[in-house]
């Protein structure tokens, strides 16, 4: 087959998917994306979410020959797609080599590819292109905000039919922008990489999300909440918690971000530890009391503090090991920014699919998230991180005076074992409530009946 070049010039837009591109050649060809598709030879088939529908974030690949018959229907320079398209130069096995051979292409996920993907705004489009379509854009998720549309770019990865949330009443998501790129700058000057402070700021706030719910005293996010939902998310709460979070919380993701490359706040943490004289965190600390502040809420200090082995307490750990030489050789133990893979905030794209799963099955006990309140599970994994939380500072600790060091394994020791025995207690009682029968129960935590009612009560009676 012989290919021409494309009669109608068709420009990249900086950051486009190339599986986008293709389909916007389509769309001003007036043909279905499918038939132009077949220009090239498929290694393989395209993905699909699992209830069928084609994923957008859906990426393509091409050998070199694919490469420039797309820069030829494009009717462009192929140096021209390269600076626009991220993935334009990435390689693929199953892709034959040989610059004359077949144009071919694979499939392949955005997200794998080169990162984050995420719509593109449709009103830019427009003005851009002149034609109404969709654009699908490699975006990280602090330039999520369409200034002049006032709209956030929604992920491209999740089964949901929207494709941006409208904040034109909402300055202060567009103002934490525009403030972000002071911050990264700052991170810079620090050492640090903005995507990984930021990464960091923002499994801080995701986990300030999930156990919102009982914070009587919080009042902007549910403001905000309700306003990306066209004026009320009542009707469907849990998905719009989901869909809209990150625009959401984006303000604090920011703010907290700017606080964690405070010098000044690492100090606070240091003194909190108890600096030269090692202590457990306080409830109180002036750390936590000093980021709730930032953040426009005075009273989250205590919240903040008792989120034991969450992302933050592990961030000040990381800042008190290295300030004390402690922990062994560098590492991630010792890297304050250093994010473990079950503190990453939940992606949209997964909870969707977890709220779909529970639907399907509205507590029936059969899924632990779907019998267990949010506020439970968040109870029970955050006693369990703070447990191993405390259980890392003990490395290298058996240096020193014997008492000095017995005190400080002691004291380490016994608030792990607290934070486990209630741990144990909390999930105790959510299985009973989830219906596991407490024979089962007591057998599988090793617990006589006597224990487990005690466990029960002390449960109870700490909730009334």
């Amino acid at each position: 087959m012989t290919h021409h070049h494309g009669l109608l010039r068709t420009t990249p837009l900086q950051g486009e998917t190339t599986s986008s591109l293709i389909c916007r050649i389509a769309s001003r060809y007036g043909l279905e994306a499918k038939g132009l598709r077949s220009y090239w030879h498929w290694l393989n088939q395209q993905p699909k979410h699992e209830g069928g529908a084609c994923r957008a974030d859906a990426e393509v690949v091409l050998n070199a020959a694919g490469r420039r018959l797309l820069a030829s229907l494009c009717g462009i320079r192929e140096d021209v797609a390269a600076r626009a398209l991220p993935s334009w130069g990435q390689q693929d096995a199953k892709l034959p080599a040989g610059r004359d051979g077949v144009p071919a292409a694979v499939w392949r996920i955005g997200g794998v590819v080169v990162g984050p993907v995420a719509f593109g705004c449709g009103l830019c489009t427009a003005q851009r292109t002149g034609t109404v379509v969709r654009v699908v854009r490699y975006v990280p998720r602090w330039e999520r905000v369409c200034v002049r549309h006032g709209r956030w770019l929604l992920d491209a990865d999740a089964d949901q039919p929207r494709e941006y949330l409208d904040v034109r009443r909402l300055p202060e998501v567009v103002a934490a922008q525009r403030r972000w790129a002071g911050v990264a700058r700052r991170a810079v000057r620090a050492g640090a990489e903005p995507a990984r402070v930021f990464a960091l700021a923002r499994a801080v706030v995701a986990r300030w999300w999930e156990g919102a719910y009982g914070w009587e005293r919080e009042t902007v996010w549910p403001r905000r909440l309700h306003l990306v939902a066209g004026g009320d998310a009542g009707g469907d709460l849990e998905w719009w918690r989901i869909v809209g979070r990150d625009a959401v919380v984006f303000p604090e993701v920011v703010a907290v971000a700017d606080a964690l490359l405070d010098p000044g706040m690492a100090e606070l943490a240091w003194a909190d530890s108890g600096a030269g004289r090692p202590r457990a965190l306080p409830a109180d600390g002036l750390f936590c009391r000093r980021l709730g502040e930032r953040v426009g809420r005075p009273w989250l200090g205590p919240l903040a503090a008792r989120d034991h082995g969450g992302p933050l307490i592990a961030w000040m750990g990381g800042v008190i090991r290295r300030r004390r030489g402690v922990g062994g050789p560098p590492g991630y133990d010792n890297d304050p920014w250093w994010l473990r893979q079950e503190h990453q905030a939940a992606t949209m794209a997964g909870q969707l699919r977890v709220l779909g799963k529970e639907k399907k099955a509205p507590g029936s006990g059969t899924m632990w998230r779907a019998a267990v309140p949010a506020e439970q599970r968040a109870q029970i994994g955050s006693l369990v991180d703070g447990a191993q939380e405390q259980l890392i500072q003990l490395r290298g600790a058996q240096a020193g005076a014997s008492a000095d060091v017995a005190q400080r394994l002691l004291r380490i020791l016994g608030h792990s074992a607290d934070l486990i025995e209630k741990a144990l207690q909390h999930t105790v009682v959510a299985a009973v409530n989830a219906g596991v029968p407490p024979q089962d129960v007591a057998r599988w935590a090793k617990l006589p009946p006597g224990p487990l009612a005690d466990a029960l009560k002390a449960y109870q009676g700490a909730g009334d």
